[in-house]
């Protein structure tokens, strides 16, 4: 499915024929003439931009890809192209704060642009979390890719024009092409950037955990019925002393270097739980599932204790995990959610559109819910292809006794394709960002209504 534009805020402004010329016939996504627009338009609308933001850039390259074309076919190298594009979006959506534009280089290269408010520290973390999650296996028909993606950045400078930047960002992967064990460089020559090492994050992270300084915000979730609310998801962030906020993908990512997403997992876990402990009524919790936790053999038993210790009702909390989690082990995997499904404890299958959909999982797997990643959702207003889409997802999903979850909702003519379509929650900026524990807690009092300050 196309990635409508891949940006990180809404499409105001820009025709729609202007768009579709715009749009990669590939990937889905805009060339780099999107590029100069989007900046262009940040510059001039400086009062809506966040506060203290910069322009920021990364451009992408896919190592091997001639080989993969060689090895499995030019269909195969297409469809790795299509996933990094689709893995690239997703990662900015839920990492990137301020707004930001995807874009196709050309070959197997893309370009992240943002508008963000961050320091170069972070601008650097960001790069290597994503350098992970393209990293990651990709499941195709004709077998499991591993690429080996090369990033560099740029922190524009004061004025700098956009060839200027494209130029510079060119530079300097050339010369990271050149170096098998460096994956991220910088514009300007430096690779290594000043500030906290791996190590001192790792250090830094453990002590953030025995210090309870990782935040859990909720992000609410809606009945597309009657528009009550349903419950919530919860996500964690760190708020570092030296790099700013941290979104959960690169928490995750230090977590795991340093060998601790159990314990990491498991403290999200219990203050999640503990918080929806206070919830009124029946509002549901949901949790996700990390690779690293299916990898670990007691996962199920620690998290069972977990339950047990809050006290929150297992029949009220979900465990989201996603189609990446099931490459290694679909069979250990389907034995541990039927573990926890016989504690009346619901699974949910998360970002399900992102990948190849492999629906063997939709078979052995005891799901109660699909959650549709947001670019199933971005273009169900104005492309009909998607809404049918949408449509054969939501019979698939009535015809296995599974309940659908549309995630990524932002505008109102979005949710009403999706209630019409027939699926029954949703969640996205459309009602309500992620919020503080006391924030939802008022939210969760005035029966959904969002509370006023």
């Amino acid at each position: 499915m196309a990635i409508a534009l891949a940006m990180g805020e809404r499409r105001k402004g820009l025709p729609r024929g202007h768009a579709r010329r715009l749009e990669d016939r590939l990937t889905g996504i805009p060339g780099l003439e999107a590029v100069r627009e989007r900046i262009a338009g940040w510059r001039s609308d400086a009062e809506s931009a966040p506060q203290h933001a910069h322009v920021h850039a990364m451009l992408v390259a896919l190592r091997r890809l001639d080989t993969i074309n060689m090895a499995y076919g030019a269909e195969a190298g297409d469809g790795a192209l299509e996933e990094v594009a689709g893995r690239i979006a997703h990662f900015a959506g839920e990492e990137l704060d301020g707004p930001w534009l995807v874009a196709r280089a050309g070959g197997g290269s893309f370009v992240l642009v943002a508008n963000e408010a961050c320091s170069r520290e972070r601008w650097h973390l960001v790069a290597d979390q994503l350098a992970d999650a393209i990293a990651r296996p990709i499941a195709l028909p004709t077998g499991v890719l591993r690429l080996s993606p090369r990033i560099a950045l740029i922190r524009a400078l004061t004025g700098e024009s956009v060839d200027s930047m494209l130029d510079r960002l060119g530079h300097a992967l050339t010369a990271l092409q050149d170096q098998s064990a460096t994956r991220l460089g910088w514009a300007d020559g430096e690779v290594t950037v000043p500030g906290r090492s791996a190590a001192q994050l790792e250090a830094d992270l453990l002590g953030a955990i025995d210090g309870d300084e990782i935040e859990i915000l909720f992000q609410p979730q809606f009945s597309l019925v009657d528009e009550s609310l349903t419950g919530a998801e919860a996500l964690a962030r760190w708020n570092h002393p030296v790099l700013g906020r941290i979104g959960a993908g690169a928490l995750f990512a230090i977590a795991e270097r340093a060998d601790h997403i159990g314990p990491l997992s498991r403290h999200i876990a219990a203050k999640a739980m503990a918080a929806a402990g206070q919830w009124p009524g029946d509002l549901r919790l949901s949790i996700n599932v990390t690779p690293a936790d299916l990898a670990f053999g007691t996962y199920v038993r620690q998290m069972l204790d977990l339950v047990r210790e809050s006290g929150f009702p297992p029949r009220r909390l979900t465990l989201e995990i996603t189609e990446q989690s099931l490459i290694s082990d679909i069979t250990q995997t389907a034995q541990m959610m039927a573990e926890f499904s016989s504690q009346g404890i619901r699974i949910a299958l998360d970002d399900f559109g992102a990948g190849f959909c492999n629906f063997r999982y939709l078979k052995v797997l005891p799901i109660h819910y699909l959650k549709l990643d947001r670019t199933m959702i971005e273009g169900v207003a104005t492309d009909r292809r998607d809404v049918a889409v949408l449509r054969a997802i939501v019979a698939m999903a009535r015809a296995l006794d599974l309940e659908v979850i549309a995630e990524g909702i932002e505008e109102e003519e979005q949710r009403v394709v999706a209630a019409r379509e027939g699926c029954a929650y949703y969640q996205g900026f459309l009602r309500a960002q992620p919020m503080s524990v006391a924030m939802f807690a008022k939210l969760a009092r005035v029966g959904g209504e969002k509370p006023k300050d």
